[in-house]
């Protein structure tokens, strides 16, 4: 099949969040002066800041924001878990560009060696730039008188620690009681455990300057003895009793912080047993209680705080798809929700996906070969043999067509797959959709599990997160010979299992759940099970796209065959209902999707 190509023009038009870094210099004039002074030429420049977040980005933007005045002190900001200190962006760099100013001020050599500079030097002193509150420059001052005079940071020295350890012993050994007034104290296993995090509170003002005034401590459970699954804990929140009352919201500030350090480190469960006086407080901060417990023969709440990162993705990437397309009935009656639609009367699989337009522009190489990588998976999950793949691809430019054809075919080639043709368009906005074509005479549907059924996670582990995608997009066949990939694709086939579906934008759990809906039951996933890559965070890899893997579901003694590069696992089971839930080492099961995915109910 011939490609088809066209020119034309069009205007595509995107909003970018930009943050601007500006310097204003002082405007003062000699001492006793009452002459105006001439302010100096300011310049505004836009590129690419020194450590922008959006790694990989061909943007422009800039990652932070350095605004200054003369007259306005620095805000020291206390969001939980941050420092207080100017980002890396937010301060001058030794081998930024001299300001217009600045070259005036140098020898002719470093004004290009054209005689004496064209702009007049400020004889008096430069102030260097101090970051200001943003709000208070759009007209609400009001924020730099309410901002907390305490800030919030990770402990990472020993001196740090130290203080901490100090301070919950005064409020554990001798205020409360709850421990023996030994050398020990209150110290245990987790205070000896690498990955345990301390947050503490610094006074920015009091008599301490600086001093240490409270303090919280988190991660992975003491309950679990194997690698991290996600599961962390919460404890030891303590708050100095001389600054309980100058300081209000300390321990709020705390838990805040806790919980957000948690998610960000991957945590899909972050549990704290709390003292019964304390249980309101922690429920008006969006906590759960869970049940009684005993600490030290104590009684104490287990509570815990609410992750929804899986729902989150779930509700963004596949919610609205029942009511988009539940008119259309997809795949037809038996393969409503699948991967791929089986052509009537023909023995072949049509699938098709389309990349996102912003990870085109980004990353347009990677694009072209998740382009072939999806709908290849796509047609492996129904157990299809691919016999080749078609392309439509537009750009603005030659350039970034090119680029996004470089890895369509790189794609195509490490696959052994042909690419039959396609459409391209240029001067357009970045798009790229892909279809696959395979056969089989039998195609595996996602909806045929039953409640009983095990559940097998089968992924490819070999491999690394894509730069500029950490923690979404793990990359584990750029790098597989094709006799590798060949195999993985072929697996589903081989084995037929009862029910199969490709993991996908929505992740592994997020995928399960697909499987689920369309099977008409309900999903439990035993976390500790599940294969993963070593050092890779549970919370990353059960909502990243993993390259390859697939969820299926088959009777109990059907085992999938150990003959692939990928590694494969039982770890879960459908049920009656509908919905997910995490089982945990403890035997607890937590929901994290209530309901049906997409909405397009059952195959």
């Amino acid at each position: 099949m011939a490609r088809d190509s066209a020119t034309g023009c069009g205007c595509g038009c995107e909003a970018f969040t930009k943050t601007m870094a500006g310097r204003r210099e002082p405007q003062t004039g000699p001492p006793g002066s009452a002459a105006p002074v001439r302010p100096e030429p300011r310049m505004l420049t836009i590129g690419p800041a020194n450590n922008a977040r959006g790694r990989g980005a061909t943007t422009n933007a800039v990652a932070s924001t350095s605004l200054s005045h003369p007259d306005v002190e620095p805000v020291r900001h206390s969001s939980p878990g941050t420092t207080g200190e100017p980002s890396e962006d937010a301060v001058d760099h030794g081998d930024a560009a001299p300001s217009r100013l600045e070259a005036a001020r140098q020898p002719p050599e470093r004004t290009g060696g054209a005689g004496p500079a064209l702009l007049t030097a400020n004889p008096y002193p430069i102030r260097p730039p101090r970051p200001v509150d943003t709000l208070a420059v759009w007209g609400d001052p009001g924020t730099l008188l309410r901002r907390p005079r305490y800030v919030i940071e990770q402990a990472r020295d020993p001196a740090t620690i130290a203080a901490y350890r100090r301070l919950r012993r005064a409020v554990f050994v001798d205020e409360q009681g709850m421990f023996d007034d030994g050398p020990a104290g209150d110290l245990d296993e987790a205070d000896d455990d690498p990955r345990t995090i301390t947050l503490v509170v610094r006074d920015l003002d009091g008599p301490g300057g600086g001093e240490v005034i409270g303090g919280v401590r988190l991660g992975p459970t003491p309950a679990w003895s194997g690698d991290d699954i996600g599961w962390w804990h919460g404890g030891r929140l303590a708050v100095a009793a001389h600054a309980r009352g100058r300081y209000a919201g300390v321990g709020g500030a705390l838990v805040r912080a806790a919980c957000a350090h948690a998610e960000a480190a991957g945590a899909l469960r972050f549990d704290a047993t709390i003292q019964p006086s304390r249980e309101r407080f922690f429920g008006r901060l969006g906590w759960m209680t869970v049940g009684p417990t005993t600490v030290r023969g104590t009684p104490h709440v287990l509570m815990r705080w609410p992750i929804d990162r899986v729902a989150m993705l779930a509700a963004t990437t596949k919610a609205p798809l029942g009511a988009l397309l539940g008119a259309l009935r997809p795949g037809g009656a038996g393969f409503v929700g699948d991967d791929g639609a089986p052509v009537p009367g023909t023995g072949l699989v049509a699938a098709c996906d389309a990349i996102l337009p912003t990870m085109v522009d980004r990353d347009p190489f990677w694009a072209g070969w998740c382009g072939v990588l999806v709908n290849l998976n796509d047609l492996a999950a129904m157990g299809a043999k691919p016999l080749g793949v078609l392309d439509a691809v537009a750009g603005p430019t030659v350039s970034r067509v090119s680029r996004v054809l470089a890895g369509l075919r790189a794609a195509a080639d490490g696959f052994g797959v042909p690419i039959l043709g396609g459409h391209t368009q240029l001067g357009m906005p970045s798009a790229l959709a892909v279809t696959a074509i395979g056969h089989t005479e039998t195609p595996i549907r996602s909806g045929a599990g039953l409640p009983g059924h095990a559940v097998t996670v089968t992924a490819d582990l070999t491999g690394r997160w894509r730069p500029g995608y950490t923690g979404r997009q793990w990359d584990s066949t750029s790098g597989r010979r094709t006799a590798e990939l060949r195999a993985m694709l072929s697996l589903t086939g081989r084995h037929r299992p009862v029910a199969a579906k490709d993991v996908s934008m929505a992740g592994l759990v997020g995928t399960l759940g697909m499987l689920a809906e369309s099977s008409g039951c309900a999903a439990e996933l035993e976390v500790a099970a599940v294969p993963r890559p070593a050092g890779v965070a549970a919370g990353d890899w059960l909502t990243c796209f993993p390259g390859f893997a697939m969820v299926t579901a088959d009777v109990e003694s059907r085992q999938m065959p150990g003959s692939s590069p990928a590694v494969s696992a039982r770890c879960g089971r459908l049920l009656s209902g509908s919905g997910v839930s995490l089982l945990w080492p403890d035997g607890l099961r937590t929901p994290v999707l209530s309901g049906h995915v997409t909405g397009m109910g059952t195959a």
